[in-house]
């Protein structure tokens, strides 16, 4: 049995469904978002993957997955690529059972990488990695028990890195200037992931859905379906959220801002740029001790 992409290609127009058909995406991290994302790509046109997980899905991920318990056991990114083949027969995916830093072969000649994962040094290494490629990546982050969630999209030198975004946006990662405007969320836990656990499925479907849109959006850059967004972040207010300090979103809006790139970010700056062959690379630890987090700043105020 073939899919019929009619009601698709109704909506994109042939030619555009084709143009996208040839696009060659990569999801790093296929648990409740980045699962989602792919198989919603893959319902949207898109045909060619690459899905790279190291963990198995266990039943405690059923609730929150697109996955269900036919898979309990299976690794993540092979359960999603069945999924997507129940879809779409017609569908191109290379599995890659691991950890990105074990397949950053992986990221070559893709069009676009979707990131899925949660751990900040995880989204470091991916930052590096994507800046040496030259190759536009989608974050997104749920938090706060699913009270909302942020979708960025990073293009290598043209707005920020995601190090110099995460430090500008994520609270406790920066100690703001005076009388600066501050973001009231997203702030980064002891383990190295956001704050409290995310809500319930239909909190992750929704900034993830946001995520695909703005994936699709992108894949589209060149024909007529393409269009420009407010900024390169989106934030997403799930319940009444204090998203800028002072000022409580509505139930299901957002604000969208643009960060700029940092001339002085310490992978992305002018002088330390990782496509200069003379570069030499930063280690996570170099960044990591570079940043004045905010419970470091209160006892060094302490002491004073």
């Amino acid at each position: 049995m073939t899919v019929d992409w009619k009601r698709v290609e109704g909506l994109f127009g042939p030619e555009n469904l084709r143009f996208l058909a040839q696009k060659r995406v990569g999801v790093v991290g296929c648990g409740s978002g980045g699962g989602f994302v792919a198989l919603s790509l893959a319902m949207s046109g898109v045909r060619n993957f690459v899905l790279v997980d190291n963990d198995a899905l266990e039943t405690g991920n059923v609730v929150r997955h697109v996955c269900d318990l036919r898979y309990v056991g299976q690794n993540k990114a092979a359960a999603v690529a069945d999924l997507i083949k129940q879809r779409n027969p017609q569908a191109e995916i290379d599995v890659r059972e691991g950890y990105i830093q074990e397949h950053l072969d992986a990221l070559e000649g893709l069009d676009i990488l979707v990131v899925g994962v949660d751990g900040e040094n995880a989204k470091y290494l991916i930052n590096e990695a994507v800046l040496k490629r030259h190759l536009t990546a989608v974050y997104a982050g749920v938090y706060e028990r699913g009270e909302g969630g942020d979708v960025v999209i990073i293009r290598p030198y043209d707005g920020p890195c995601y190090a110099c975004w995460a430090e500008e946006l994520r609270e406790g990662a920066k100690t703001p200037k005076p009388g600066e405007t501050e973001l009231d969320y997203g702030m980064i836990g002891e383990s190295g992931t956001l704050e409290a656990e995310p809500g319930l499925w239909i909190h992750v479907a929704k900034v993830a859905s946001i995520q695909t849109d703005i994936v699709l959006n992108e894949l589209l850059r060149g024909t007529d379906l393409h269009r420009d967004m407010p900024g390169n972040t989106v934030i997403i207010a799930n319940r009444a959220l204090e998203i800028v300090d002072g000022q409580v979103s509505d139930p299901h809006t957002g604000v969208w801002v643009n960060i700029p790139r940092d001339p002085d970010c310490l992978v992305c700056g002018d002088k330390l740029r990782l496509s200069d062959e003379a570069h030499q690379a930063i280690s996570l630890d170099d960044l990591a001790s570079s940043v004045v987090f905010e419970e470091e700043f209160e006892e060094d105020e302490s002491e004073a």
